[in-house]
């Protein structure tokens, strides 16, 4: 990204048009990212017990709380839980202290809960965590297989270049394999909707058919892998012939072999996978399906071809890099070598290292509220929305003796938990260095001040260490002197036994590493400007040096669907909000395009359940319940839900997904089952339904359901409640009134029907507005909303303004479509009629939608042809 500060201080983001990761394009989230850099509801002093402390009065706390806890029950009393928001230096000193210092292995990562079992397939098919591809294979590519991602949402960036690729490339056909007919879907010549879970039979159905139509690359196979028997033995009983895989997939049998026939006969094939392939209980064994496939055609190591993890964090990567998972080693050593081991304490010189993995992101909470984990540091993550069984989590935190959290952020779900709370830097504030999904190291550069007390991680960390008593270890002074540090470990007695080596940027000085390049890694002696592609010589880091073939045999989910639970429940991203909204939540326009948590289900399940659009409905599953509102979507498949994960407790009531979600685990990877829970549906009834707009946050109560997101000068609340007040007046000072004097009330009131509107006015400005009905057929907000905007209301607004809807003449944007240039569709609407736009291009040219990150273009492909439909016939 490039930023630029004009004269009056306003910043502003666009994309590095020299980046070979992105060249110049950015996704919505990108595009927003100026208006996320305030300080507000920023985390800028320290505080114990909830108390504002000195930063260094704080610091001292926390090592001795650590050291007595260290000396009263083992080192095993203490963990990190970190995160792919750090900083690779940020995440290298945390390891180095837990593992080194501390000398156990309980660190772990959120980047555990998505990528995890790409990991674990990845080491046990090649000996190492190797991403074989670059991004440019995507555009030398003639057979593109995305499964188990949303690529057009979570990578749009990525899906654009895809998208290119395609225009360019007439031959390129794409297949997409997903449960649901997500907006990935628009760039497909085949969608294959198979039954959630069923990946490994497709996989393993691939590889029979390969091996029975001649496509072996029997020299590649011969001289560089080893397990192919076993492996297609496994395959046979699990997927025979074409038939059986479509009857177990629920898939059409022609679908099937279309798809094998493609992937037979084309030889550059690229096969993206994401979290719908390792967020199930056997995740580890659907990556190594896949990977099996390449590994029998020899399609790896070459341009256009091989299997390609997308990761889901800015530096998931960064932090495989440095060991930030339990079980691993710092620069892809082995936790469990020995060699390794004393190579790292020698390098380190520290008194031990850990020898033995520790607790995984699950194990470690469950660990928590047994008792075991006595003190926790939790850094700029929010475990107590994101991580499953979320009830039990937040249970866990209120039992743990003593709980550290920093983050950038003051009120968060997991921060209402902290004993300690330390600021730290947010994007903008901070220096250092991430790594993507294709192995690149880019440069993170500051160019904002810290705010407040709030420091760098690494800084907070080893201002920690040192007061634990390991203080020439951790005597850093800068990010560069990191990055040097673990860039040396990397190369020490490697020699290619390793594929992570970084070791020719282990002498950069300052300058040189403040104008480091984006560059692949391995990147040492041999290739000082990177690696594209990994395994082009055919030698793997196993032993043998060989590929293995991984045997995959039938997997079933850890639960299974029964009468008391029916349905399968699938989560997920939306298209402009990250994680648990922390961030994404303080920006109007990502606000703008899904206001509210939501459950999609299919129209005859809808029907089924007596579930109309827009109700209000209860989920439940073994875990737990919540209430959110009804989608129905023709893209839904039948038996299946779909909610998103990021709605927390600052944003809702009863809608964080993990709430449902069980705590099953990959038993390889660790990794979560979030794609797969057996559940429940059925209508809420509440007594009256509602939504208020406020130009400040309110406390909205104890109310049976709400929802908030930020708007253009004002708050929007959806509300509900299950018994109705006596005095609806009454009802809505008590929720809108501020103290003001002078305020008016303009109000409507139909108490035999529970419907009631009413509107707050200070010097002629609506302050804020409520409207309740007995139903959700309330008006639409958009309007009502762009009045806060206005210093004072017309005579026209004024009249119209508890209809909800402007008078003749006036304008209503309607909802949010691109988050980029916050178009809105009923704007989209009318200038798609009346300028008689018919393309997506001419859409961009006259509005500007669609023309930056592209993840409203199915969206608008949709409005197209809606239009076309209501032309009349010539």
């Amino acid at each position: 990204m490039v930023v630029d500060t004009n004269s009056h201080g306003e910043i502003s983001v666009a994309g590095d048009k020299q980046h070979p990761s992105n060249y110049g394009r950015i996704c919505s989230k990108g595009a927003a990212l100026a208006e996320t850099l305030d300080h507000d509801g920023r985390l800028l002093e320290p505080e114990i017990s909830g108390v504002t402390v000195a930063l260094y009065t704080a610091l001292e706390h926390v090592a001795g709380r650590f050291r007595d806890c260290i000396d009263n029950y083992g080192p095993e009393s203490v963990a990190f839980y970190v995160s792919g928001q750090l900083l690779t230096e940020d995440y290298y000193v945390a390891n180095k202290l837990m593992k080194g210092f501390i000398c156990v292995a309980n660190i772990d990562t959120n980047s555990r809960l998505c990528m995890s079992s790409a990991v674990a397939g990845h080491k046990r098919a090649f000996g190492s965590d190797t991403v074989p591809c670059s991004y440019t294979d995507l555009e030398h590519a003639d057979f593109i297989v995305l499964t188990g991602s949303n690529t057009a949402w979570c990578h749009p960036v990525l899906f654009q270049r895809i998208d290119r690729a395609k225009q360019q490339n007439p031959a390129l056909e794409i297949v997409v394999i997903d449960p649901r007919r997500s907006p990935t879907c628009d760039i497909a010549d085949l969608h294959l909707p198979l039954k959630p879970g069923t990946d490994t039979v497709l996989f393993n159905g691939l590889l029979v058919y390969l091996y029975q139509h001649g496509r072996m690359a029997e020299e590649f196979v011969q001289q560089h892998t080893e397990g192919l028997d076993a492996a297609l033995a496994a395959a046979l009983e699990v997927a025979p012939d074409i038939a059986c895989v479509a009857e177990k997939c629920g898939l059409a049998k022609d679908s099937v072999e279309r798809f094998y026939r493609r992937f037979a006969q084309t030889e550059k094939v690229i096969t993206v996978f994401s979290q719908g392939v390792n967020q199930f209980s056997y995740g580890t064994d659907k990556v190594n399906s896949i990977i099996n496939c390449h590994l029998l055609t020899g399609r790896i190591g070459r341009e256009g071809m091989g299997p390609f993890s997308f990761t889901g964090q800015p530096n998931a990567m960064g932090g495989r890099e440095v060991g930030g998972l339990a079980n691993q080693l710092t620069a892809h050593m082995e936790l469990e070598n020995p060699e390794d081991r004393n190579r790292v304490q020698h390098f380190w010189d520290s008194p031990a290292i850990a020898d033995k993995p520790g607790y995984k992101a699950v194990e470690l909470f469950s660990a928590m509220a047994k008792g075991d984990i006595k003190a926790v540091w939790i850094m700029a993550t929010n475990p107590a929305v994101s991580l499953p069984n979320s009830e039990q989590v937040r249970l866990a935190l209120e039992k743990c003796d003593f709980v550290v959290v920093s983050d950038c952020i003051r009120h968060t779900d997991t921060t209402a938990f902290a004993d300690v709370l330390l600021p730290a830097l947010s994007w903008g504030e901070k220096d250092g260095t991430v790594t993507n999904s294709e192995r690149r190291i880019s440069r993170q550069r500051r160019f904002m001040n810290a705010p407040g007390n709030a420091r760098e991680d690494w800084w907070i960390i080893s201002q920690i260490a040192q007061r634990m008593g390991f203080g020439a270890a951790f005597d850093y002074q800068s990010a560069r002197e990191i990055f040097t540090e673990f860039a040396a470990l990397s190369g020490l007695d490697n020699r290619g036994s390793r594929d992570f080596d970084i070791s020719a940027l282990a002498n950069l000085d300052c300058d040189a590493y403040e104008q480091l390049s984006p560059v692949q890694w391995p990147v040492n002696f041999s290739t000082p400007s990177g690696t594209r592609h990994m395994f082009t010589d055919g030698r793997f880091y196993t032993d043998s040096r060989r590929a293995r073939f991984i045997s995959v045999g039938d997997r079933q989910t850890a639960q299974l669907i029964s009468s008391e639970y029916p349905l399968v429940l699938n989560t997920g991203r939306v298209r402009d909000h990250w994680h648990t909204m922390t961030r994404t939540g303080k920006s109007v326009r990502l606000s703008a395009h899904r206001i509210e948590p939501y459950v999609e289900i299919a129209p005859g399940d809808a029907r089924h359940y007596q579930i109309t659009e827009g109700d209000l409905v209860k989920v439940a599953s073994k875990s737990g319940e919540l209430i959110v509102r009804a989608r129905i979507s023709e893209e839904q498949l039948a038996g299946c839900l779909f909610i998103p994960m990021h709605w927390n407790g600052q944003f809702s009531s009863l809608s964080s997904v993990d709430t449902l979600i069980g705590p099953a685990v990959d038993p390889v990877s660790g990794q979560p089952e979030f794609k797969y829970t057996p559940v429940r549906i059925k209508p809420y009834r509440p007594a009256w339904q509602g939504f208020v707009l406020s130009g400040e946050r309110i406390e909205v109560g104890a109310m049976s359901y709400w929802a908030c997101t930020k708007a253009h000068r004002h708050w929007r609340y959806e509300i509900a409640g299950d018994e109705k007040p006596e005095d609806w007046p009454r009802f809505s000072r008590a929720l809108l009134e501020d103290g003001a004097a002078d305020a008016e009330w303009i109000e409507f009131s139909d108490p035999a029907v529970s419907r009631y509107r009413a509107a707050r006015l200070v010097g002629g400005r609506i302050q804020s507005c409520l409207f309740i009905e007995p139903g959700h057929s309330l008006p639409a907000r958009n309007w009502l909303g762009s009045l806060f905007d206005n210093v004072g209301l017309t005579e026209g607004e004024r009249a119209s303004l508890l209809s909800g809807r402007p008078a003749a003449g006036g304008q209503d944007t309607g909802r949010i479509v691109c988050a980029c240039f916050s178009v809105g569709i009923n704007t989209l609407r009318e200038a798609i009629q009346g300028q008689h736009l018919s393309s997506v291009e001419e859409i961009g040219a006259h509005l500007r939608a669609g023309s930056n990150c592209g993840s409203c273009v199915p969206e608008l492909k949709q409005l197209l042809e809606e239009s076309t439909e209501l032309l009349p016939a010539q």
